[in-house]
């Protein structure tokens, strides 16, 4: 019974492939996706144009559920475009700039030598053999019966054997041959060209199996290895810096010694989004140099450094806090002074000019925490003349110098600390603390905060009940608390700034304290971050080209932007309009991997974030400068010669792009410039971006500053909407190649076919959260598309002839009713790229209405007509996301010309709430009344210590009584709601009503003596019920009357069956 189940899931997912060859081969024949700007003569009246894009995909893998998630918002909606007659644009091109590729590249490289270009072996034998074993079962399999012998709707997320013993595969050899790469092909990708010839083909091959209307005429790839696309990011880069937004200086950005360079987001293997940590490096001096210190006696000021957030708050210094078993280092600094740090804080500071040699950073002396304790120091704007070094066992050497201030007043952990050492003199005793480095120093009060006093680390230390510094959960809480409100809310109480508040003044000490030498800047990552080369990164003060963004003027007109842009939602935006708050100078140069060369300065490339920002504008011309080849490496692939990149000067661009004179010198024909221009601007600006949220803090916004700078005077070529999803999560748990919980789209789509795939991904989630692909939902769709095609190729079709004709009955018209409920609903959800409620009202709700017509229906049958018209237009409303079974359908049952791609939005009357209300109306009466039959056929109830009578009841009529109107409180509550119902009200709006409804009905006292308990348990259903109803029928339901006259006969002699249905 099992193996003819499989046999029959095998057999249905095999339908559906051949389907899915059948039409993605017509679909290429008939060019369907090839589309150009009209020339005058061939422009259609009315139509309008779509152009989406999508980020393009980094090329060191293969493409995977992840991708397809968020290309799939895109391919919907340009596929809904062009189903309503837009001229669409899909593009797809492919990101081989920056470090990824060259640093794998290196990496196999390096293993090869050492292992003599033969398979790198790893820790172990047992090893070694699991990871085999594992690259074998990732790879695909290579005909159709592999695939059906596993089970795609089956999952195991326990760790793969390799996985278990190694964590993740430890050689960029077991990397590739997880992607399939078979063994003797894998040295040949210890060249980084390689891997451009390799992995976009792939990639094309996965994009066009998944069934994407991608005219791929337009694609290429990214770095100089095209030099067509070379020559278009010099341009950008030179226009952004004649207009001056490219600048060299030296700033702090995270860099990588290794590899001698910044390391950008795209160029990490963690640590993406993190950015530099400004610190304040306080100078405590060392007034004497006890026990193993004495060794620096005569070497130079000694000075401990420690870091903080807070400048300010120094005027309440107690003590310096060092951590007894850490391991720090004394290091001569480039100005003669010594400085007592951690390792960790003086390998990044040898990167910043502190030390006399950049990137070298030996200690003179070695010593513990605990040879620090008691050290007395001189502090900057300390109220003490001297305060000592004192032992906290909550110091992280990963943060920071490994020294830190103490200032019990404001600071949760200080306090906490200070008050153990003081109250528990067992504690002093086990570290060699004495009594006066403790017990005299007082906490200072420095600055006030409303309702926390002077003293706020105390208060709420008190608050929540410290009771030592290992409340370490507790103290958490405080320090956020403390922090935030004295910054926004404190103002200093001491000091030449005593009255000012102190977010006002806190840069202002802390510039006079560098001014005075008493402190240094120092910049660190505010978490770890490790470069695709394996390298833990620093913060390194670099000399290089800098994007200015943050300019006040260009962030001004790029909010103006992001303000006329639709985001399809309110969290999308509130997320852009913090990016653009924080984001400022962004390096765009480095000295290592692919890309193009700064034009101006050729020893660096282009990052790989910067040239990735306008390139959509590339797409609308780079067919016509490529001949439709990628690689632009066969000359004249459509029959015409391109331009060389030495034809594409500045001029070129400027011409093309930014409206610029005829280019006085260029081997291109004036012919193709004008066509080039016109193809720019008729498809300029782009109309959607879709994208993952994650890309909103760089990439996008980058975006969005670009288009503001190179077409700062046209926002008509500023992009018209970006829609951001969130992280897809593979059944409900993290993807992640080391448990096993991943899949590419290569075998998600052999595994479910394109449109099983496409129909999981539509019903995966349309919001910012985290979305769920499901094996279940995809395995369903496989059945429940099949299911469909057998009803209507072996069951309606043939019997089309024999089924009803003539006037449409009253369910004839109801279900004529729910098509057009159904075509308008989907057709919203649709624009509002809601592509989970499209599939819902478009497939599954309209599904359950055919089969309530067809049960409803009973012998009489299914009118013709409208069998025919729910065949059309279930095809038709499903096309955009699964495009394969209704091209089917289209062509091969209904043989409609043309493709279902193309064919138009089915044009049906406006939804007649009056049909749905009677329809909902007799489906609650009938059910009402059936209910109260079932109660009077029921025997009556045995009393106590009786057998029951059988008593045979019989009903023999059912009197219903009606109004024609709502009448007192109810007509009050529907006339009140009438009122504050608008465009926008929504679900929630109903609870900020309830009040002022319950208080219109006193008012009016049309409560007929009710009680206030009474009044709202009676008022508050019924009228919460015709709020939803208004809310998806419009204002009308809100009527004191119906559509319709519930004493009309012949609305229920209309219905067939209804006796039968009764009795």
């Amino acid at each position: 019974m099992a193996g003819e189940e499989k046999q029959r899931n095998t057999a249905r997912l095999d339908q559906l492939l051949e389907i899915q060859a059948k039409a993605q081969a017509s679909w290429k024949s008939n060019k369907v996706f090839e589309v150009d700007a009209p020339v005058p003569e061939d422009k259609v009246l009315g139509q309008k144009k779509f152009f989406g894009n999508f980020p393009f995909p980094y090329m060191n893998g293969l493409l995977h559920l992840g991708h397809a998630f968020s290309l799939s918002k895109l391919e919907f909606a340009c596929a809904f475009h062009r189903l309503c007659g837009d001229r669409v644009l899909f593009p797809q091109a492919f990101h081989c700039t920056g470090m990824p590729i060259k640093a794998c590249a290196d990496k196999l490289d390096a293993e090869l030598d050492e292992q003599g270009n033969r398979r790198p072996v790893t820790d172990s034998a047992e090893a070694m053999q699991a990871e085999v074993e594992d690259a074998a079962q990732a790879q695909p399999p290579q005909n159709d019966s592999a695939a059906a012998e596993r089970d795609p709707a089956k999952f195991s997320s326990k760790k793969s054997k390799a996985a278990a013993k190694q964590g993740t595969a430890t050689t960029q050899w077991g990397i590739l041959a997880s992607n399939g790469i078979p063994e003797q092909d894998i040295p040949k990708f210890r060249h980084p060209e390689h891997w451009l010839k390799y992995f976009p083909p792939k990639a094309v091959r996965d994009i066009t199996g998944l069934g994407c209307g991608v005219d791929w005429r337009r694609s290429f790839i990214t770095t100089d290895a095209n030099p067509h696309f070379d020559a278009f990011v010099q341009w950008q880069m030179r226009t952004l810096k004649k207009r001056g937004y490219i600048h060299r200086d030296r700033r702090y950005a995270i860099y990588s010694p290794k590899d001698g360079q910044p390391c950008m987001d795209h160029d990490r293997a963690s640590g993406e989004g993190v950015g530099p940590q400004e610190y304040t490096l306080i100078k405590m001096q060392a007034l004497e140099l006890p026990g193993p210190l004495a060794a620096l006696k005569g070497k130079g000021t000694v000075f401990l450094l420690a870091a903080t957030l807070r400048p300010e708050t120094m005027y309440g210094q107690t003590n310096c806090w060092a951590l007894p078993t850490g391991d720090y280092g004394a290091y001569e600094s480039s100005t003669g002074e010594i400085y007592i740090v951690a390792a960790r804080a003086a390998r990044i500071m040898s990167y910043q000019d502190r030390f006399p040699e950049t990137g070298k950073a030996e200690p003179i002396l070695s010593v513990k925490g605990q040879d620090l304790l008691g050290v007395p120091l001189k502090a900057p704007n300390c109220p003490f003349d001297r305060i000592h070094v004192l032992p906290l066992l909550t110091i992280s050497m990963e943060k920071g110098t490994g020294i830190v201030t103490s200032v019990p007043s404001d600071a949760p952990d200080d306090y906490a600390a200070l008050m153990d050492l003081r109250n528990k003199p067992k504690l002093r005793e086990k570290f060699g603390v004495l009594d006066e480095w403790v017990l005299p120093f007082e906490v200072q009060p420095i600055i006030n905060i409303p309702g926390y006093g002077d003293k706020a680390a105390e208060l709420m230390c008190q608050k929540l009940k410290i009771s030592s510094q290992n409340d370490t959960k507790k103290l958490a809480e405080a320090k956020a608390e403390v922090y935030l409100k004295g910054f926004t809310h404190g103002t200093l109480i001491v000091g030449p700034h005593k009255g000012q508040p102190v977010q006002k003044v806190k840069t202002v000490i802390r510039d006079e304290m560098i001014k005075a030498a008493q402190a240094i800047l120092y910049s660190e990552p505010e978490k770890r971050v490790v470069s695709r080369s394996g390298d833990e990164c620093v913060v390194a003060l670099t000399d290089q080209w800098f994007l200015t963004y943050g300019q006040d003027e260009w962030q001004a007109r790029t909010r103006g932007l992001l303000e006329s842009m639709e985001t399809y939602g309110p969290d999308c935006r509130h997320d852009f309009e913090y990016a653009l708050g924080w984001l400022e100078q962004w390096a765009c140069s480095r000295s290592f991997g692919l890309g193009t060369r700064i034009p101006w300065d050729p020893q660096y490339l282009v990052e790989s974030l910067s040239d990735s920002t306008i390139y959509m504008a590339y797409y609308t011309v780079c067919h016509l400068l490529q001949a439709g080849d990628a690689f632009t490496q066969t000359p004249g692939a459509e029959g015409v010669s391109p331009p060389t990149a030495e034809d594409l000067s500045d001029e070129v661009w400027d011409y093309v792009l930014l409206d610029g004179p005829l280019p006085s010198s260029t081997g291109i024909p004036t012919e193709r410039l004008e066509l080039a221009r016109r193809e720019f601007n008729y498809w300029y600006p782009f109309d959607l971006r879709a994208s993952g949220k994650d890309l909103i803090n760089n990439h996008l916004s980058f975006c969005l500053y670009t288009h503001t700078a190179i077409w700062q005077d046209r926002p008509d070529l500023w992009p018209r909407s970006m829609r951001c999803n969130g992280h897809l999560r593979l059944n409900n748990e993290k993807m992640s190649k080391s448990t096993g919980n991943f899949k590419t789209l290569d075998e998600a789509i052999r595994d479910f076919s394109a449109d099983g795939v496409r129909i999981a991904l539509a019903a995966a989630g349309d919001a910012m959260a985290d979305a769920n692909f499901e094996y279940e939902v995809a395995d369903k769709a496989v059945l429940r598309l099949t299911k469909e095609l057998a009803w209507i190729e072996k069951e309606v079709w043939p019997a089309l002839a024999g089924l009803r004709t003539g006037p449409l009955e009253f369910l004839d018209q109801v279900f004529a009713n729910e098509l057009a409920i159904a075509a308008h609903d989907t057709h919203k959800a649709y624009e509002a790229m809601l592509f989970n409620k499209a599939l819902d009202a478009g497939y599954y709700v309209l599904q359950n209405a055919r089969d309530e017509y067809r049960h409803a229906c009973g012998v009489s049958g299914m009118h013709r007509d409208l069998a025919v018209q729910y065949i059309k237009v279930s095809t038709l409303l499903l096309a955009p996301i699964a495009p394969h079974t209704c091209e089917h359908v289209w062509g091969t049952v209904l043989q409609e010309r043309g493709s279902v791609l193309t064919a138009g939005w089915p044009v049906l009357p406006e939804p007649d709430i009056k049909v749905k209300a009677m329809e909902v109306y007799l489906s609650k009466t009938i059910r009402g009344l059936r209910d109260s039959v079932d109660r009077a056929l029921l025997p009556p109830k045995a009393r106590k210590g009786k057998a029951p009578a059988h008593v045979a009841q019989q009903v023999v009529a059912v009197d219903v009584y009606v109004a024609d109107r709502f009448i007192g409180w109810q007509e009050t509550a529907l006339q009140f709601m009438a009122l504050h119902l608008s465009d926008g009200s929504d679900v929630a709006g109903f609870g900020k009503l309830t009040g002022s409804l319950l208080e219109e009905i006193r008012t009016k006292d049309v409560g007929g003596g009710m009680s206030d308990a009474d009044l709202k348990r009676t008022v508050i259903p019924f009228a919460k019920f015709h709020w939803s109803e208004a809310l998806e029928g419009g204002k009308q339901m809100l009527d004191v009357t119906l559509p319709f006259d519930e004493v009309d006969i012949t609305a229920l002699q209309r219905v067939p069956d209804v006796h039968t249905a009764l009795y």
